[in-house]
């Protein structure tokens, strides 16, 4: 009974189209008054108690910076300054819009937001240039989702608030991975560039390359800043993220003048409706996770689990397929604050290093987010670029390929997400 409570419920609820801070709500509500373990005004404290959070005031900084970013020149210009140096290889532009998205992934953890500035700069040069509009709007789908890989990440801020884990850790440990899966959409990308018979483009100047590195310069400080700070020791995630949005605001409206402080007002707004949209999804996901946590549902899973005698291995492949299922209807945000209480005691006790299980989490949702049918990016990518999704459905095959075949890497060699860790140790 208690399973049908804390997972049949949700499920069903979510399947029935109510919105996910009221599937939270509903199955607190109700799970509280099955097991009894506390007053119903417990709900008031833990609803409100798990959005007083330090680590947890990052998202809305980060958000915020990274509207500024793409919007006040500081992305463009870095985008541009990319295009410009990697040339004199097959495929160099479509090589220079993954290294976009990496830059990018390294300013902002938004993925639609990559996808929209990537896309409305790179997409129009790479049907230009022969690749085809279709491939060229599946490549930007794909390639956006690394944003959420590559630190800093909201979702991994919000798996460690969740699994009470360090961010700075997460961060670290989101580096190797992100920059495997661009090297090999990168290899994929040129292999492709060489079947089209794409020729192989001029090297550029010497000259124009120093003249675009001139113009990006105070966009190629933003990331520099942000993880050289983090990982320096200079300030936290937290810190980092306040730091990026003042950086942003500066550099857009005093430097490069495109955005006045009218706009930054008008951004602001924007990006605090998303920012609510996320909070009270957290502040939802926190009363959910203290009734799992006090009921001992948790103890009774991982003793049902124990007791099928799994390895670990055949454990992290049926979460695997769990997660890129959850990841294909919900986005990583409320996917990771429903799971986070269910999972995380299963897998400690099966031995995985919680910091590696966060990677696994992230990057199943990651490929989520263009997993066809309901992938955000997909229909992201239909509403900006006017593809049709049968199209997206047929050309994202070769990038999720990709990513799946990184994502049993991850899962499996624990010490690409864990050395770095020990070297920060």
């Amino acid at each position: 009974m208690t399973a049908l409570v804390f997972v049949a419920l949700p499920v069903s609820l979510i399947v029935f189209g109510m919105p996910i801070f009221c599937v939270l709500l509903a199955a607190t509500t109700i799970g509280l008054l099955y097991t009894q373990v506390g007053p119903l005004t417990a709900i008031h404290t833990a609803v409100f108690g798990n959005i007083d959070s330090f680590p947890l005031l990052a998202i809305p900084l980060f958000i915020f910076a990274g509207d500024v970013m793409s919007r006040g020149g500081i992305a463009q210009r870095l985008i541009e300054m990319i295009l410009t140096v990697i040339g004199g290889i097959r495929g160099s532009l479509g090589v220079a819009t993954i290294g976009s998205a990496a830059a990018f992934g390294a300013m902002s953890g938004s993925s639609v937001a990559c996808v929209a500035a990537i896309g409305k700069i790179t997409i129009p040069a790479l049907e230009k240039n022969g690749y085809g509009r279709n491939f060229a709007v599946s490549m930007v789908t794909a390639t956006g989702v690394i944003d959420v890989i590559i630190p800093p990440s909201i979702p991994m801020i919000v798996y460690a608030v969740a699994a009470q884990q360090s961010v700075t850790l997460l961060f670290l440990a989101g580096i190797v991975p992100g920059l495997i899966i661009a090297v090999a959409l990168a290899a994929y990308v040129m292999l492709r560039a060489k079947a089209l018979g794409i020729p192989v483009g001029p090297r550029p100047k010497i000259s124009i390359i120093f003249e675009s590195i001139r113009r990006a310069i105070w966009a190629i400080f933003a990331p520099v800043l942000i993880l050289g700070g983090i990982y320096g020791g200079i300030f936290t995630p937290t810190e980092a993220a306040g730091v990026a949005c003042i950086y942003a605001v500066l550099v857009s409206v005093l430097i490069y003048r495109e955005l006045t402080w009218g706009d930054i007002w008008r951004i602001g707004m924007e990006s605090a409706t998303l920012i609510a949209q996320i909070m009270v999804l957290v502040a939802a996901a926190g009363a959910y996770g203290w009734l799992i946590a006090t009921s001992g549902f948790p103890a009774h899973l991982v003793s049902f689990i124990d007791g099928l005698k799994l390895e670990p291995w055949l454990l992290l492949l049926v979460i695997n397929l769990a997660l890129l299922i959850v990841g294909s209807v919900l986005e990583p945000p409320p996917a990771i604050l429903v799971l986070t209480p269910l999972l995380t005691p299963v897998v400690a006790k099966a031995g995985i290093d919680p910091i590696h299980f966060g990677l696994v989490v992230t990057v199943n949702l990651a490929i989520g987010l263009f997993l066809p049918p309901f992938g955000l990016n997909l229909f992201a990518s239909n509403a900006l670029f006017k593809t049709p999704l049968p199209t997206l459905y047929r050309g994202v095959v070769p990038f999720l390929l990709i990513y799946l075949a990184v994502l049993v890497l991850i899962t499996y060699v624990p010490a690409i997400t864990l050395v770095p860790l020990d070297w920060m140790r």
